[in-house]
């Protein structure tokens, strides 16, 4: 999400893939070490560094060993040369990627087009039930391991200063039943076996990274917190099966929407896929390079 609103490159691991040792264990079945670059070449550098299991992690996840793509195939500019990208099956569920505003619909077919054009990339259409179900399971799992992890820290200390949003959240966060729980964690398996029959015949879903640019934040936001469960869902429902689900996931910046805020398309893979993403999210960067030309009003440069 943050890279899609910032007009930059987001990678998301398969579960385990990157160790979260000494991270906070705030959602310790869903979240996990992330990358926020430039570029998809810089992404690969810190995705590079950063992979790999650590002894001292808490988690028993020993993945296979990363291969990591030659990105150089595109430098020359002739993306007729890529067998890799061309051999690439994506699977689009139509109902659901155009379940987002006109502006983000509108750039995230243009950047597919484009693929499709200069790679012959076949798009399948495919279907993902259950939804909605998943998106409350992760709701649900969410708040559970998060009221689990520092619900008793912010009773004792947290609440008195907190804002409005953090008070509503914990007071929702608490009320789920071990039941309630349990019952998401079954749709998480049944959400599992749904995108894996996908996985069998494409190598990658594709969808926006974001149904929405970014809001605009209040005037008293920063005082008093801001809560908009509305537009919040509308940022989070592509990115829920990434978390839940423990899949890879890469956003590459596409475009901008009529108000010049920038648009992100994602790409999900199968676990331990990381490579297959960063090779077609780099071919991506590339031809969409002509619409993302807008400079960030603010750059630091971290190499001074």
């Amino acid at each position: 999400m943050p890279a899609a609103l910032c007009g930059v490159v987001g990678l998301k691991g398969t579960y385990g893939r990157v160790s979260s040792a000494g991270v906070l264990p705030l959602n310790w079945t869903l979240g996990s070490v992330g990358i926020l670059a430039a570029s998809v070449e810089d992404t690969l550098i810190m995705y590079t560094a950063i992979q790999g299991h650590l002894a001292q992690d808490w988690i028993a996840s020993f993945p296979p060993a990363a291969n990591l793509p030659i990105l150089k195939d595109f430098e020359d500019g002739d993306l007729s040369k890529s067998k890799i990208i061309s051999s690439i099956k994506i699977a689009k569920y139509s109902k659901w990627f155009d379940d987002s505003d006109k502006s983000v619909r509108t750039t995230c077919y243009s950047a597919l087009n484009v693929l499709q054009q200069e790679y012959g990339v076949k798009v399948l259409e495919v279907t993902i039930p259950e939804l909605e179900e998943m998106r409350l399971a992760h709701f649900i799992t969410i708040g559970s391991e998060i009221s689990a992890s520092i619900g008793i820290d912010y009773d004792r200390m947290g609440i008195h200063d907190s804002g409005a949003d953090i008070r509503v959240c914990f007071a929702l966060y608490g009320s789920f039943s071990t039941r309630e729980l349990l019952s998401a964690q079954r749709m998480r398996f049944r959400q599992m076996h749904y995108h894996m029959e996908i996985f069998k015949t494409a190598d990658l879903i594709v969808t926006p990274t974001t149904a929405a640019t970014a809001p605009v934040c209040s005037a008293d936001g920063l005082k008093y917190g801001e809560l908009n469960y509305v537009y919040g869902a509308k940022l989070m429902q592509y990115q829920i099966a990434g978390n839940f689900l423990g899949l890879p996931a890469i956003s590459v910046p596409i475009g901008y929407d009529e108000n010049g805020l920038p648009v992100g398309l994602q790409l999900i893979g199968r676990p331990w896929s990381e490579a297959t993403l960063l090779h077609l999210a780099s071919a991506i960067e590339l031809l969409m390079a002509p619409n993302c030309t807008k400079p960030p009003e603010v750059v630091y440069d971290l190499l001074i």
